[in-house]
């Protein structure tokens, strides 16, 4: 993930010298261009940007790898406890990083600059993972009720 920061601070500073129109430097998040590529869908006349090839991309990338790598498989969840732990996390996984402006390779990516709110939004993921961990696998493990 460190080289693809890295590469996207590159590859843009690289376009915003030889552009004639202003573009920012950034490097790579998801957040955003999640966002980003929902709304190429609903404008009336949608332009062709990276952050719009990014989402599909990987999701495109990450089956090829898996195909040829024979490691392609259906895969699902055991009960539904765990599908239900999911889609909270991934609910307060987007709300806070729609929150944030970033999500955790946003945070990376504002770390690399060191941008004050990115380290805040990590230490949270830090905390938050070892909260879950304590909560949901540790008790869990004990045969303990496990809060969720």
């Amino acid at each position: 993930m460190g080289f693809a920061v890295a590469l996207g601070w590159i590859a843009t500073w690289t376009l915003a010298q030889i552009a004639f129109d202003p573009i920012n430097v950034t490097s790579a998040t998801f957040t955003g261009p999640s966002a980003n590529t929902l709304m190429f869908f609903l404008e009336p006349a949608p332009r062709l940007r990276f952050d719009i090839g990014l989402v599909p991309g990987v999701v495109l990338g990450a089956f090829l790898a898996a195909l040829f790598a024979g490691e392609l498989k259906w895969q699902g969840y055991d009960g539904a406890d765990a599908m239900r732990r999911s889609l909270f996390g991934a609910g307060l996984m987007g709300f806070g990083g729609m929150l944030a402006g970033g999500c955790a390779i946003g945070s990376l990516t504002g770390a690399s600059v060191f941008a004050t709110t990115a380290w805040l939004a990590l230490l949270c993921m830090w905390i938050g993972a070892a909260l879950t961990d304590f909560l949901v696998d540790q008790r869990g493990q004990r045969g303990l009720p496990v809060a969720v």
